[in-house]
């Protein structure tokens, strides 16, 4: 069963007409995962080591102290200026968040928040947006549904489905369930499921 990325989900979904099915096809395409080419990795596992060991914040200054792809040394002092940002003097604990798979049409959506934090007492599960767009609307409903619908069975009660737009220190928890789109969702895994075997 093809398995998909909740990344790449919502930047399909994100899509409408002939650049969707190129998305389509160039995610099905893509070579295997590799970690040496994801572009956000090693600031993204120092961010969740800092919390899982207990760092305090003052850590975030060694982010960079590794990074030498020019690329990377262009994005990711913007990175770890938000997320110290966001930080501020917030209490924030770490725990283990789960993961989950969101399929159906024969398709399969990683559903993995990076972060299980206590943020002043209370419980987020958060999902890390790194890119320099702007984080639209429609990508948090889709991204926290996609949480609400996979991973709620697996927490304790009044845990917030989160995503934090790292680059503007901004956590976005939407209150308000946005109707009918579980059905809308699924309809996408049938278009990605129906493209998928066209090729």
């Amino acid at each position: 069963m093809p398995r998909i990325s909740l990344t790449d989900f919502v930047d399909i979904v994100s899509k409408s007409g002939t650049p969707k099915a190129t998305k389509v096809i160039q995610v099905k395409n893509r070579p295997k995962y590799e970690p040496a080419v994801d572009f956000y990795k090693p600031v993204r596992d120092f961010i969740v080591d800092a919390h899982r060991t207990g760092e305090p914040k003052s850590i975030l200054a060694a982010a960079l102290d590794s990074i030498t792809d020019p690329k990377k040394l262009g994005n990711y002092p913007d990175v770890v200026t938000g997320y110290r940002k966001w930080w501020g003097s917030k209490a924030l604990v770490w725990f283990d968040s789960p993961a989950g798979i969101f399929g159906a049409r024969g398709i399969e959506v990683v559903v993995n928040p990076e972060l299980g934090l206590i943020v002043n007492g209370q419980r987020h599960l958060i999902k890390l947006y790194f890119k320099a767009n702007a984080l639209a609307k429609n990508r948090v409903d889709i991204v926290t549904h996609l949480m609400e619908f996979t991973l709620r069975s697996s927490c304790p009660r009044g845990e917030i489905m989160s995503v934090l737009d790292i680059r503007r220190a901004k956590l976005i928890s939407p209150t308000v369930p946005i109707a009918r789109l579980g059905p809308a969702l699924d309809a996408e895994l049938a278009y990605i499921a129906a493209l998928w075997d066209s090729e």
